[in-house]
This record gives structure tokens, sequence and C-alpha cells, in this order.
């Protein structure tokens, strides 16, 4: 799915601005208004358990953080900091190596101090999913009223 143009500069700023998704080399390729889509390209130093070649949860979390913090950020009209309070993930099955690893989050709730994400991660089967998340995100104390 394109990214629509309204997105494509927040697409491409996120990760050069990010210093931990730059060097990941995590892309968002699809956003709207309050949700993204963010690969994880496979690396051998992903692997957490080399035998069974299972990728590290680790590096899931992180991906996961990443794609929610974005989801949180794409559904203001401006930025504003945003930082983790809470991440809930549910891993389902292993991550296998060799195959990039997707994420969709989406931020399903604003307040004025709070945002609300689920996420769900993924390999080649979006209906087979590797985890799933609830995230919590503190909004900055700068925030107008949000809808709610």
């Amino acid at each position: 799915m394109p990214i629509p143009a309204e997105f494509e500069t927040f697409a491409r700023r996120f990760s050069e601005v990010v210093p931990y998704s730059n060097a990941c080399e995590m892309k968002i390729t699809a956003a709207g208004r309050g949700h993204v889509e963010m690969e994880l390209p496979y690396r051998d130093e992903w692997l957490g358990d080399l035998e069974r070649g299972v990728i590290h949860t680790g590096v899931i979390t992180s991906l996961v953080d990443s794609a929610s913090g974005a989801a949180v950020l794409a559904s203001f009209p401006q930025y504003e900091p945003v930082a983790t309070i809470d991440l809930r993930m549910d891993y389902l099955r292993p991550a296998l190596k060799g195959y990039t690893v997707i994420c969709r989050a989406e931020c399903y709730r604003l307040t004025r101090s709070i945002a609300f994400t689920r996420a769900t991660v993924w390999q080649t089967d979006p209906e087979r999913p590797v985890a799933l998340s609830q995230g919590v995100f503190m909004r900055s104390s700068r925030t107008p009223a949000a809808r709610t």
C-alpha cells in the first residue's frame, strides 16, 4: 500500500531522527493518520537462538516500540514528544531467520496526556502473527486538549 503524500516526509524522517531505528534499518512502508507499518530487515546478529534460527525477542520488542511510537506521532497534526510508559508483548510463535519482520501499529485512543496503541508483528503472513502488543505512551506536557 503506498504512503499518502501527507505522510511521505514523516515516514522518511522518522528513521533519520530516531538513531536506533536508523541503525537497525527500520523503515516505515505504510502510514496514515494514527497507524504505520514498519519493516525490520533480517540480519544474522538478530538471532537469539542460533541452533533453532530464532530471532531474539528483544529485537522484536524494539521494532514494536518504534512502530507504536510512530503510530502515536502519526496521530498528531504537528510533532510533539512522546515516551513509552508501558509495552506489553505477547509472543505467539518464533520469528525465524532469513525473513523480514513486519509490524503494523495503530494509535487507537488519544487523551490529553496518554496515547494507547496496539500492534501486530509477522514475517510472511499477517494471518500468522509472531507477536501482539498493547502500548501506552505519555504525551508532552505542552499538549493542547486532544480528541478523545
